[in-house]
């Protein structure tokens, strides 16, 4: 029987057609002729049917205000729909791959992995038991839509899910496509551009609406299937630990982000705690449903009688109740008692759970007890995915990370210790880590945080947040906010201070007590240079060393992708993460201390984007210690997390390619790669930021970056809350990552994901190097694999007919020294790439190309009108409207914005 009734082709040609219904209806049928003449136009150029675009730029040029803002309108709300069509088409390739059992990175692959190899019950669980993995989610401003939006495109995915999975009466059917046409007649009158910037606690209610709608229920399915997938192939002798926590940086991460303030992560705490009480005792009471045995008929057990009895004595108002309401059903009785705790947990009441063990503990004594009475199946459909819920969730739902930029922590001490006649400001770096070791070691405090009158603003924050910080450990425990990342963190005293303010804030009491994961962020040439000089002080210092010690002998180093691409380009960022990978692997194994990398990576492939699963498995033997973390940012969030077959699958993949990376790496602790592979990446790498910062260094860049692109325009969108600058200067530097290649993106140049490629491989070519060695180099080596295939996409998502649409609205010298530039090192890339790929086209993988095709023509009349309005050097409040309505149009015609 097929599993499914609709084709993707059906989807787009019947959502393009009720659009255009809707469109005629709602405006005009003029308007809907001009749309559909830019439609056709533009497929006709694309197919060879016309010679140029003019036809596209004298129907732009002739639109009034009002028509613009309805063929912005339009084709961005037909790439909203198409993405629908194209999600649905992901999830019928899950679908029948699963029924197929035919599903690459599937969990039954990983199994079988590890019974080939060799391993028994006991080898596999060995490495399950270092796997941990830790997704965690940002607020950075990378999700163009508006939340409105999201929720009305939802509805519409939910309606096509149910044409495309359900048998349906004619009648039936009917219902349902005039509810899609509801939704879509709502989609067009509903504004598409926000009219005022999100505040933080709005991003931290869009990251906790994945993670309590999607992934709460997803998490405890990939946890059943693995659990038998591992018995096909062990029994049911493997114990699967925790392996999955979230983590979220959405109403904590003050990093150039004033607006994130303590009251913001105190809103963010209390309502993420609420959310996934509430879910908890939601389970309780459907449990309740299921667990109606007669206490007459079953031994329930020693066990659970003592903790029933133990809840009995805390609640005894509550106990009489379930008493009475269930006085033969024992297992209601004590889910009623259980209900109340989550009820009182955080209450001034007595008798709440006091931590989540409590509340974990309690479900495997009544999954024990089910057990004993012969209801197996009963605890595997109903109390363990609960069990694994609580493992994941907790009470916090997600932990957050703190995190601000070192120069604040500095400016704060300075003030701080200034008051207590030290000149902290005046030391060197030895001299602040001799002060700050001293002061840490220190039994009686050095400065007061809740002493802030004569403190400038930034101290001011810094103090508050620190004084905080013990509160909310002790209101929501410490699990609730347990890591602070500092950005920018280019010297050990860097990292010395925020212990230094936690210690101050008795968050720390050394030793023996450290109630945070002090995590610096390596991003910038010189600290990844510098990482032994960095972690090889730290793990000296007679202060730090307790506070390694304190957490297990664990320090997580968390490694900056966007800024150093920035800095670096792609192809020298992406070599130097690699080898400070390593270099941290081995400063880790000098000092005995595990290591967990944390990857700062965005959604673009300039940014450390690209397949998880393929980024996981690329990673340096030495590196992967089984525990891992990694950012998830804006749209990517959306595509991976806004529907739940489609999470599911991604979970399924990080876990199988954690699982496989960290069983390789225990058989293989340093991969097999020829050392002329790192010569011939070394030589390749600087050759290409030699050639990428030459480029970012020449005068006149900056300006032609500022006309060629739509820079100005995304500065001003309400997109994030926090500001795209660092400082409002306009250079490169001071430039934030997420703007910088959000811009390139629109304008269809993309050259963060590929300048300078072409440049470095060529010298190496140059000196000596062969492309049979290249190309082996791809066949066998997954980082050079990963990265060539990451740039690929890039080059095959990078449009120059587009991108000299931009060109042309720079100043000519401008254009004439830097447009033949950049064309030259794409036209270069893309002919290497696709030699050593041995491809045909840089991308390599049918659904994208044929999605390519089918958004290209789609895309080109928005990007020939934003460019059109940006050659306007006065625009109306409609055309303003406009041109960040394009902007919005494109991000969702590329899937893609920084």
């Amino acid at each position: 029987m097929p599993l499914h009734n609709r084709t993707v082709r059906q989807d787009v040609r019947e959502l393009g057609a009720l659009l255009g219904d809707v469109l005629e209806d709602q405006t005009s049928t003029a308007d809907f002729e001009t749309v559909e003449d830019l439609r056709t136009s533009a497929i006709d150029y694309r197919d060879d049917e016309l010679g140029s675009r003019e036809h596209l730029h004298e129907v732009l040029d002739g639109l009034s205000p009002e028509e613009e803002s309805v063929v912005a309108r339009a084709f961005t709300t037909y790439f909203e729909l198409i993405n629908l069509a194209e999600e649905r088409e992901r999830v019928r390739a899950i679908r029948e791959g699963s029924q197929a059992d035919d599903l690459e990175d599937s969990l039954e692959e990983v199994a079988e992995e590890l019974s080939a190899a060799g391993l028994d019950a006991d080898g596999a669980s060995d490495v399950l038991e270092d796997v941990l993995i830790e997704p965690t989610f940002t607020a950075h401003p990378t999700e163009a839509r508006r939340k409105t939006v999201k929720a009305k495109l939802r509805e519409v995915a939910t309606h096509l899910e149910t044409l495309d999975e359900r048998n349906l009466t004619d009648k039936e059917q009917g219902q349902v496509e005039r509810d899609i046409d509801a939704q879509v007649t709502s989609l067009w009158q509903t504004p598409q551009v926000r009219n005022r910037r999100p505040e933080p606690e709005d991003e931290a209610r869009n990251v906790q609406w994945y993670l309590e709608n999607t992934l709460y229920d997803v998490v405890a399915e990939v946890y059943d299937e693995f659990e038998d997938a591992l018995a096909d192939e062990f029994g049911d002798d493997v114990d699967v630990p925790k392996l999955f926590e979230f983590r979220s940086w959405a109403g904590s991460d003050r990093d150039g982000n004033p607006f994130v303030t303590p009251q913001v992560t105190t809103n963010t705490l209390e309502r993420q705690r609420a959310v996934v009480l509430e879910n908890y005792r939601q389970d309780l009471k459907a449990l309740s449903g299921v667990l109606s045995q007669d206490g007459s008929r079953i031994e329930a057990g020693g066990e659970f009688e003592a903790s029933l009895e133990a809840d009995r004595e805390r609640l005894p108002g509550i106990a009489e109740e379930a008493r009475e309401r269930y006085p033969d059903e024992p297992y209601r009785q004590k889910l009623k008692l259980m209900r109340e705790r989550l009820e009182r947990v955080g209450d001034v009441r007595p008798g709440g759970y006091e931590a989540v063990a409590e509340l974990r503990s309690d479900l495997e004594v009544l999954a024990a007890s089910l057990r004993r009475n012969g209801a197996e199946v009963v605890a595997e459909a109903h109390v363990d995915p609960l069990a694994r819920r609580v493992d994941t969730f907790g009470f916090s739902l997600a932990s957050l990370d703190l995190r601000d930029h070192q120069e604040n922590h500095t400016a704060a001490i300075d003030e701080l210790l200034a008051r207590e006649g030290i000149d902290y400001a005046a030391m060197d770096e030895d001299e602040r880590v001799e002060v700050l070791t001293e002061a840490i070691l220190q039994d009686e405090p050095i400065v007061d945080l809740d002493d802030r009158e004569d403190l400038s603003d930034v101290p001011t924050r810094v103090a508050k947040r620190f004084a905080r910080l013990a509160d909310w450990q002790r209101e929501f425990g410490t699990e609730a906010i347990d890591t602070y990342c500092i950005s920018m963190n280019d010297e050990p005293s860097h990292t010395l201070e925020v212990l230094f303010l936690a210690d101050q804030a008795d968050v720390v009491d050394l030793p023996g007590h450290c109630g945070l994961d002090i995590v610096p962020l390596l991003e910038t040439e010189y600290a990844l240079s510098g990482a032994r000089r960095i972690m090889g002080t730290l793990f000296e210092n007679e202060a730090y060393s307790q506070v390694v010690e304190a957490r297990d002998g664990l320090q997580e180093i968390m490694l900056g992708y966007s800024d150093s691409n920035k800095e670096n380009g792609f192809l020298a960022a992406n070599w130097s993460l690699y080898k400070n990978q390593r270099r941290l692997a081995e400063i880790c194994e000098d000092y005995d201390v595990t290591m967990r990398l944390f990857h700062g990576r965005g959604g673009s492939i300039s940014r450390g984007g690209g397949p998880m699963n393929d980024a996981l498995l690329s990673l340096p033997n030495s590196t992967i210690t089984g525990q891992v973390k990694f950012t998830e940012q804006g749209e990517a969030i959306a595509e991976k997390y806004g529907n739940p077959r489609i999470a599911e699958r991604n979970i399924e993949q990080m876990l199988n390619a954690q699982v496989r990376a960290r069983h390789r790496a225990i058989e293989q602790p340093i991969e097999d790669v020829p050392e002329a592979w790192y010569d011939a990446m070394d030589e390749m790498a600087d050759a290409a930021r030699e050639e990428y910062r030459d480029l970012l260094e020449t005068e006149g860049f900056v300006q032609y970056f500022e006309e060629a692109t739509p820079i100005t325009v995304i500065e001003d969108l309400n997109m994030g809350s926090r500001p795209a600058s660092r400082s409002g200067e306009r250079n490169v530097e001071d430039l934030r990552a997420i703007p910088w290649v959000f811009s390139w993106t629109q304008s269809r140049c993309i050259l963060p994901g590929w300048y300078a490629l072409a440049t470095g491989i060529e010298s190496w070519l140059e000196d000596g190097g062969d492309v049979e060695t290249l190309q082996e180099m791809y066949a066998e080596w997954p980082f050079f694999q990963t990265r060539l295939d990451n740039a690929a996409l890039a080059l095959g998502r990078t449009d120059f007919e587009i991108a000299e649409e931009y060109a042309a609205l720079a100043r000519p010298d401008l254009r004439e020294q830097f447009f033949p530039r950049l064309t030259d090192e794409y036209e270069r890339a893309v002919d290497l790439v696709t030699e050593i790929t041995a491809r045909d086209h840089p991308i390599d993988r049918d659904w994208l190309q044929e999605s390519l095709q089918r958004r290209n023509p789609y895309v080109d009349p928005l990007n020939l009108l934003q460019t059109h309005l940006l050659a306007q050097t006065h625009r109306t409040e409609e055309e303003e409207r406009t041109l960040r309505l394009t902007v919005k149009g494109i991000a969702a015609g590329m899937k893609n914005t920084g």
